[in-house]
């Protein structure tokens, strides 16, 4: 498996060689870049993809499971309208998901963030602020993050969140250590919608229908319209095909508090 570890050995282990090789022969300067290239070609697509699990373990699909299980998960709220029709929707299938809340919008929409457990649904920790500059937070200041919204849903739900996903599925050296020093559980997906950025609801859909199958962690955000017409369709696709969305927690069989 690639990862940033095993990256960085190999390379140190290939430019060891060059410079052993470069006594006998001359190496260009040529090659040398090029592994520089490489390297930072690798290490920025692994820290944009989750999926690779690149810098950190992340819990991306469940491909041991036997039933026809998915997990639908929601980022970015809770919103006070968008939030609210989901959870109406999921209910009409008797559907659970995973939510995973920005702390300011939690400290905007508290009664929200209690419906969503009221209702059986999951709720992950997604930083506080959900900055763009998160790939660039020194590890200090991730903690920070993780902690500050972790606070605020224990004094409203009396609860200890233990699962996390960063900010846009960002990750790196700093991220990865914060997240072993809390001792938090990584939750990715293996089907992105882009609901956030493809405006045809049809085409997110059949984006999204094209790749399921038992196991799958799909990625939704309750923050905008097209996201619950999407929604709607998908649940009854899930429900026509026997399908049954679930929590991550129940998915992974993993504990979702502490």
């Amino acid at each position: 498996m690639l990862t940033f570890k095993n990256l960085n050995i190999l390379c140190l282990i290939i430019l060891f060689s060059f410079f052993v090789v470069n006594h006998f022969i001359d190496i260009p300067m040529t090659m040398f870049i090029v592994l520089i290239i490489v390297w930072f070609t690798l290490t920025s697509i692994g820290s944009f993809n989750i999926g690779w699990n690149y810098h950190l373990k992340a819990l991306n699909k469940n491909i041991s499971i036997k039933k026809r299980h998915v997990a639908i998960t929601f980022d970015d709220g809770p919103n006070n309208i968008y939030t609210p029709q989901v959870l109406k929707l999921l209910k009409s299938y008797k559907a659970k998901a995973s939510f995973f809340c920005i702390g300011k919008n939690i400290e905007m929409y508290p009664s929200v963030l209690k419906d969503i457990a009221n209702q059986g649904h999951t709720i992950g920790n997604h930083t506080y602020t959900h900055s763009y500059s998160m790939g660039f937070f020194r590890k200090e200041k991730v903690i920070h993050e993780i902690n500050k919204t972790k606070k605020l849903v224990e004094k409203i739900l009396g609860k200890k969140m233990k699962l996390f996903r960063p900010p846009f599925g960002i990750t790196n050296p700093s991220i990865a250590k914060a997240i072993q020093q809390e001792k938090k559980q990584v939750i990715g997906w293996n089907i992105r919608s882009l609901d956030t950025i493809i405006n045809d609801e049809n085409k997110i859909l059949n984006r999204i229908k094209s790749k399921i199958s038992p196991g799958s962690v799909i990625l939704l955000h309750d923050t905008c319209e097209k996201s619950i017409n999407v929604l709607k369709q998908l649940l009854l696709f899930l429900y026509e095909n026997n399908y049954q969305s679930v929590t991550v927690d129940t998915l992974f069989n993993i504990d979702a508090y502490e």
